[in-house]
């Protein structure tokens, strides 16, 4: 089974989507291969380092709806093991953190950086859109922050981002995490770990009633 997961690092359902696969591919009897495409909520320039809470008030204009709506995905997110300090978080492009994932799948620890990415932005509030700082988190997953920082600061990889996010808006694909499976099943949202698995097991039989006609 192949599975393709479109999602953005500063996205908390993402992270909780991601937490919920891995736990539904545990208990799953079968071969699969993950990879994770970038999607991005917000493609604009953030020319400064701002709290994401400040950034959502002002989206959506009112600071008590701000705090119900963090404090729900912080307790959603403690329910799979996930520490979220949303207080921490700052509002940043991903589009450099994308580019990193992708030169970290070529030394297959994609998973690894996304994991490490979503740590550092989740539970520490480092500013993913600097690119000191990306370099830095390569390094503490084990590979060379130097040579991370140098491909960042060149243009190499942006290519492979784009493809991703143009694949996703020739799939419709408008918000994240969706999952397409075998490309043809979609899966949409942050589904618990049960519903992911029951899906992934319909599938395995959908498609060996189909080999089988």
């Amino acid at each position: 089974m192949d599975i393709q997961v479109w999602s953005d690092v500063i996205c908390p359902w993402c992270y909780i989507g991601r937490t919920r696969l891995e736990r539904a591919l545990a208990a799953f009897d079968g071969a699969v291969t993950v990879t994770y495409r970038a999607y991005q909520l917000n493609a604009a320039p953030a020319p400064e380092a701002r709290p994401i809470k400040q950034v959502m008030i002002e989206k959506v204009g009112d600071p008590a709806r701000t705090e119900e709506m963090f404090a729900r995905v912080t307790a959603t997110g403690a329910s799979e093991g996930l520490a979220l300090h949303l207080d921490r978080a700052i509002a940043a492009n991903t589009f450099a953190a994308h580019r990193l994932i992708a030169w970290a799948a070529i030394r297959e620890r994609q998973a690894d950086m996304l994991d490490a990415l979503q740590r550092a932005h989740f539970t520490d509030g480092i500013d993913i859109g600097s690119l000191p700082a990306l370099a830095t988190i390569a390094g503490s997953i084990g590979l060379d922050a130097a040579n991370a920082l140098t491909h960042l600061q060149s243009a190499a990889g942006t290519s492979a981002v784009r493809t991703d996010l143009e694949e996703a808006r020739a799939l419709g694909i408008s918000s994240v995490p969706t999952l397409v499976v075998d490309g043809k099943y979609i899966v949409p949202g942050a589904q618990e770990s049960g519903t992911l698995l029951a899906a992934f097991e319909e599938i395995t039989r959908r498609e060996a009633a189909n080999a089988g006609l």
